[in-house]
């Protein structure tokens, strides 16, 4: 005979069971309906599949512990107008499917005294890419920067990204009037099938040894699919004495001294002056198709022989008829006056206003003309000279020459070249042609702001 105290134990326990098992389920249902939240790829929480807080496995966000963070390769602040200021920094993204859709930045402005200013800004910043940032009329007061740096926040959230920089073509370009307010006329043209909105150009200008020199930015509203734009970038301030490439054509004035003692060696043809001018001729020779040549000569007084000309057959040809004047056998060095009728030839409508000036002056002897205060004169006409920014180099030919005042006419030690026989000078004409022209890597750099796709964060 069964005990019915346990079989009610037995039911009371399977009531128990139940009700609990109820309300289990009841309960854990309004919980999952209510309060449970799944792991997803913004809950701030390192679960689910995530190879970090809210980054990498099944989320979109690449981790910060996964990509190289944003490297300067230089910052620099390029002067307008007095007290106002473009900086430009170039930045690399080493990563090559890490973009970042916003990543703030600080250019900060000093000088010896310390900061003078800062400009805070944010970019998009593409993946696998050098990226300019400019920011433009920074006011620096009455001080002068001469240090640039740029601070970089780490990117909040790194994306898979394409960036499409062959969207756009470089069709010409063109450096003119950089002897006064330089200015870049440029053709860009938009090769996709769609239209872009918004494109930031910047150009940069550096010199041969990739130094930046100057930089401007442009926007771009509007363009079209396969549209080809026209561009223009101006600086105030003239770049040519520091351009030193092919890029920009030269006007250049020879002065040589042709006193009684470029004689002095005797032979037939004399020397050292029959040296002298074939060196002259053949620099004439090895000068671009865009630039000018001009010739001064000078003993007591100077002459303009021949003016600026891109005709180098013609010049080279009277270079080499050029004699020393009878008058001239006993007379003096005028260098002060050969430097001011190269400043007057090298302001005057023949000037070619896109041309670097230079002027290469010559001398055997020391500055004797005008007989108060010769060398004084000289230094006065060489200072005119080099105010309008002329290059000015300075060959001495010979022992007889006083090296220190022709280091002074020059525009820098690098500048004078001392000649200590007649069959020297032609290989220092070579390399002042070098110093002149250099060919190398182009020295304008065009970078329009790519266009970038982000894949969407979900």
């Amino acid at each position: 005979m069964v005990s019915t105290r346990g079989w009610a134990l037995r039911r009371r326990i399977q009531y128990i069971v139940g009700i609990a098992l109820f309300l289990f389920v009841v309960l854990g249902g309004a919980y999952m309906r209510t309060l449970y939240q799944p792991p997803t790829c913004f809950d701030g929480d390192h679960n689910g599949q995530e190879r970090g807080i809210d980054c990498g496995g099944t989320c979109v966000r690449i981790c910060a512990a996964d990509v190289v963070q944003p490297v300067a390769q230089w910052a620099r602040a390029f002067k307008i107008t007095d007290g106002q200021y473009n900086a430009v920094a170039y930045v690399e993204n080493r990563n090559t499917i890490a973009g970042a859709p916003e990543m703030y930045y600080t250019f900060k402005l000093f000088d010896d005294a310390g900061l003078i200013a800062e400009r805070k800004g944010s970019t998009v910043f593409p993946p696998d890419s050098v990226n300019p940032i400019f920011e433009g009329r920074i006011q620096t007061g009455t001080r002068v920067p001469t240090r640039t740096f740029i601070e970089i926040e780490e990117p909040a959230m790194w994306l898979p990204a394409e960036s499409v920089r062959s969207q756009f073509e470089i069709k010409s370009r063109s450096l003119t009037h950089a002897d006064t307010m330089p200015r870049l006329d440029v053709e860009i043209e938009n090769t996709n099938v769609e239209r872009v909105r918004d494109v930031e150009v910047i150009a940069t200008i550096f010199d041969v040894s990739k130094n930046a020199l100057t930089a401007s930015q442009t926007v771009v509203p509007v363009m079209s699919a396969r549209e080809t734009r026209k561009i223009v970038f101006t600086w105030p301030e003239p770049i040519a004495t520091t351009v030193r490439s092919c890029e920009l054509p030269t006007d250049v004035v020879l002065a040589i001294d042709l006193s009684g003692s470029m004689n002095n060696d005797g032979g037939t043809p004399p020397e050292p002056v029959t040296s002298v001018l074939a060196a002259a001729t053949e620099f004439v020779n090895r000068l671009g198709t865009k630039d000018q040549a001009a010739v001064v000569t000078y003993a007591t007084e100077a002459t303009l022989e021949s003016p600026l000309s891109s005709n180098r057959v013609a010049t080279g040809r009277l270079i080499q008829n050029l004699r020393i004047a009878p008058e001239s056998e006993q007379g003096s060095t005028n260098t002060g006056d050969a430097i001011i009728k190269a400043t007057a030839e090298l302001q005057s409508n023949r000037h070619n206003t896109n041309a670097r000036k230079v002027a290469v002056l010559l001398t055997d002897g020391l500055a004797n003309e005008p007989e108060i205060r010769p060398e004084a004169y000289a230094l006065e006409a060489a200072a005119k000279l080099k105010a309008i920014d002329t290059e000015v180099y300075v060959i001495g030919l010979g022992d007889d020459v006083n090296e220190s005042f022709l280091r002074s006419v020059a525009s820098g030690d690098a500048y004078y070249y001392r000649a200590v026989s007649a069959d020297t000078i032609n290989a220092i004409y070579q390399e002042i042609t070098g110093s002149i022209c250099e060919n190398g890597v182009a020295t304008i750099e065009i970078i329009p702001k790519m266009p970038i796709t982000f894949k969407a964060v979900q």
